[in-house]
């Protein structure tokens, strides 16, 4: 059978959402028939400007490019928060992708968002819902996280995550990596979606075969 291709794609200024992006993965990467990969859209940021500022520039994760987006059956979005909206730098690589809307090459791929704020009420929900809309122009299944994911529910820490889907809080100063309530909410999600985007790729498969 014919594997299912998931895709993480972020964008992570300090470090926050790179760390969110691994624990996707992870999740996605325990559905059978699935294969995960991981990649990074470009830095705007002039270098020079960016070291000063102390974005984080080593990550592992190799640059994505637009017109790879078709190859997979399910693409999994990670932007910080702007004042409630995706970051730059993922508003300007789904920016360049009319070409792919105009052929309609995303229809039926399943997409999914996960963020970063500084605060809890800091806009995670408003951030995720401002990548939906882009997603469903493209015509693509959108999955959130469901209340079967018992960590929703928690109310003994502070914490991110939604049914809009898996975040984190770093607070003002950026110090606070990603809890292992919030990891866990980003497994699920990854599982969740990757198991969605599999049973979704078995059915077509099983339909062109009758």
């Amino acid at each position: 059978m014919e594997k299912t291709r998931v895709l993480v794609l972020y964008y992570s200024m300090y470090g926050h959402i790179e760390a969110l992006a691994r624990e996707v993965a992870a999740g996605a990467a325990e559905v059978e028939g699935v294969e995960v990969v991981v990649k990074r859209v470009p830095e705007l940021i002039p270098e020079e400007q960016a070291r000063k500022i102390g974005v984080k520039l080593d990550q592992e994760a190799p640059i994505a490019t637009v017109d790879e987006l078709p190859e997979y059956d399910a693409i999994i979005v990670g932007t910080p928060t702007r004042f409630g909206n995706m970051a730059a730098q993922m508003r300007n690589f789904w920016d360049q992708t009319g070409p792919l809307w105009a052929k309609g090459a995303l229809i039926g791929k399943v997409g999914s968002v996960f963020t970063a704020t500084a605060t809890q009420h800091g806009g995670q929900e408003s951030t995720i819902l401002s990548v939906h809309t882009t997603l469903l122009h493209h015509g693509m299944i959108v999955v959130g996280v469901p209340f079967s994911c018992a960590e929703l529910t928690q109310i003994d820490e502070v914490a991110g995550g939604s049914p809009y889907g898996a975040g984190t809080i770093t607070g003002g100063d950026g110090r606070r990596m990603p809890s292992e309530v919030e990891r866990r909410i980003a497994r699920f999600q990854g599982r969740y979606v990757a198991e969605i985007a599999r049973r979704l790729k078995v059915g077509r498969l099983q339909a062109q075969r009758a």
